[in-house]
């Protein structure tokens, strides 16, 4: 029997998504626009890289056909592979909004078919009758920020008077997100994580997707860090996934990262978390080493979208592109005869758009593993396809939405 390995780079598109004129996003191209960055000079920065971009592992599998199919263009500096080596395409997402559940819920066959609640961008983010009721409820003397913000800037900003007065800091962005940051050790960790399941109830009746703990370490005089242990408490899926088949045939899916948190824990059997690409690369190792028969690691590469996409910041994006391309071929060596890997991503964050949101693209579809025939999938009409082709994979009965390409 097979095992299935999806990766999801969080945020990493290829621009080309055919409704992106409807999100204000038409022409936003991350790879695409990180290329011709690298290409030009703009996304070098001395001590990380330099040069154009270099994804030789993704290139072989098949990323600049697919990249051109998705949105006519190969990445500059980049030519077609003679051959590529594995399976390539792209997908659309049908989901409505471009914000992390919906995508990977598609992915794993629950499109998104209803609209997510959002903050106003202007003036106060939260009304004043929420702000009371999580005063009351959650017993906090108050609350600061109360805005759109950066979670690094707002950290930095209000991290002193937080760690004075006891208000944790609140804010939101241009996702459907409550966003709660509090110091682990004046606030206290548990505190914190309390707290969040109180706005989650609260939030509720706004259809808010994720209320997110964001504890941070440090203090006014050294600065502050955010920390590993970031919680999303999200509402969860429309409907059963391709976590649920799998758990539920009696196989064990991997939940690598934040994928647990995504789906609100259901369907997971074993959860590994751990911070940072390269701690999330070693965490999936360990997952594949565990895996048996059947089983389904599921690992979200956060770094592309939380450090490097909604700071626009190019070159540490390309440089974490390139880190994990490097990585692919001690990983390739592990697989054994029935193994596939998918990597694909949720939606585009492209770092040279305006504004910090995600940006609504097509996403790549890479597979490869011990007798997986190469070959071009073409562009899919949904993220769901993905979903069907790892259930199909594994022997499993199709999901909801979908269509295997294998």
């Amino acid at each position: 029997m097979a095992r299935a390995f999806l990766f999801v780079l969080d945020s990493f598109g290829i621009g080309g998504a055919p409704d992106a004129d409807a999100y204000g996003d038409l022409g936003a191209n991350t790879l695409g626009h990180i290329a011709e960055q690298c290409a030009t000079g703009l996304g070098d920065r001395e001590g990380l890289r330099a040069g154009p971009l270099a994804l030789p592992h993704m290139q072989s599998l098949g990323l600049a056909e697919a990249a051109l199919a998705a949105s006519g263009d190969i990445p500059a500096g980049w030519s077609l592979t003679a051959r590529p080596r594995g399976l390539y395409g792209s997908a659309s997402e049908v989901s409505h909004g471009k914000d992390t559940p919906s995508g990977h819920w598609e992915i794993a066959g629950q499109p998104v078919m209803f609209d997510w609640g959002y903050f106003p961008n202007d003036g106060a983010a939260f009304s004043d009758e929420l702000v009371a009721a999580i005063i009351e409820e959650g017993k906090v003397p108050g609350i600061l920020g109360n805005c759109h913000a950066s979670g690094t800037e707002i950290i930095a900003s209000l991290g002193a008077e937080h760690m004075r007065s006891g208000k944790p800091i609140c804010y939101t962005s241009s996702d459907s997100v409550f966003q709660i940051a509090a110091h682990e050790e004046s606030f206290g960790l548990e505190r914190l994580l309390e707290l969040c399941r109180t706005v989650r109830r609260l939030v509720d009746p706004l259809n808010i997707g994720r209320v997110i703990a964001r504890p941070f370490v440090g203090s006014p005089e050294t600065g502050f860090d955010r920390t590993g242990n970031r919680r999303d408490f999200s509402v969860p899926p429309p409907g059963p996934t391709l976590l649920d088949q799998v758990s539920e045939s009696g196989h064990q899916v991997f939940a690598v990262g934040k994928i647990s948190d995504i789906f609100a824990h259901q369907g997971v059997t074993d959860l590994r978390k751990a911070s940072g690409n390269a701690a999330l690369f070693e965490a999936t190792v360990k997952a594949a080493q565990d895996a048996g028969d059947g089983d389904l690691v599921f690992t979200n590469f956060v770094d592309f979208d939380m450090l490097y996409g909604h700071r626009r910041d190019v070159p540490g994006y390309a440089a974490a592109l390139e880190a994990l391309d490097g990585l692919l071929p001690r990983f390739a060596k592990m697989l054994k005869p029935g193994d596939l890997v998918l990597m694909t991503a949720d939606h585009g964050c492209d770092p040279t758009w305006r504004g910090t949101d995600h940006t609504r693209e097509r996403v790549p579809i890479l597979g490869f593993g011990p007798g997986i025939a190469p070959r071009d999938i073409g562009a899919r009409s949904t993220y769901a396809d993905i979903g069907a082709t790892v259930a199909a994979h594994l022997g499993l009965p199709a999901i909801a939405s979908g269509k295997s390409f294998l």
